[in-house]
């Protein structure tokens, strides 16, 4: 373990590959055994890959930020708006397995927080996999199943998931 300082920034255009090769270190431990290796594969292409995350970006205008610790990215999470007036989804939070368990999803939710209260919102939705034991970091957090939905990704593929939300309290 390092004592080098950890840091939470926006990210840009230029964090697009530093991404993408965290979600290729990540997803393979946290989906082990929850997603055949082939949809793993197939997911990290369509969601992960530069010309993906670049869409997300500036088309679907999600917000991203990037943990580091010292120089090393570590972490990364996206959110945006969504069309119900008020509401915010986030889309990823991942930390590297081995910097897991210290805090750094918590603080990316709260900079997150930080980020969206000024924009009105009242709610903060996720999607997670039914199978994934992130529900019970997220229900830590407090968040709490509202819905489950199964979505279709294409490839005969779905994500089986559980829908959470946490209301913000006002500032």
């Amino acid at each position: 373990m390092t004592d080098e300082p950890i840091s939470i920034r926006p990210a840009e255009l230029d964090d697009i590959n530093t991404i993408g090769f965290l979600a290729q270190q990540i997803w393979p431990v946290a989906y082990d055994g929850i997603v055949p290796p082939e949809q793993l594969q197939y997911m990290l292409n369509i969601f992960y890959s530069p010309a993906a995350l670049r869409k997300q970006m500036v088309d679907e205008r999600h917000q991203f930020l990037v943990v580091e610790q010292g120089e090393e990215a570590i972490g990364f999470a996206s959110w945006s708006g969504m069309t119900e007036p008020g509401v915010f989804k986030l889309h990823k939070l991942y930390v590297l397995p081995g910097e897991q368990g210290k805090g750094l999803g918590r603080s990316m939710v709260q900079f997150i927080f930080g980020a969206i209260a000024p924009e009105g919102a009242r709610v903060l939705r996720l999607n997670v996999n039914r199978s994934n034991k992130a529900r019970q970091f997220y229900e830590k957090l407090g968040f709490h199943v509202v819905g489950e939905e199964d979505v279709p990704i294409g490839n005969d593929y779905f994500m089986i998931d559980y829908i959470m939300e946490v209301a913000l309290t006002p500032v």
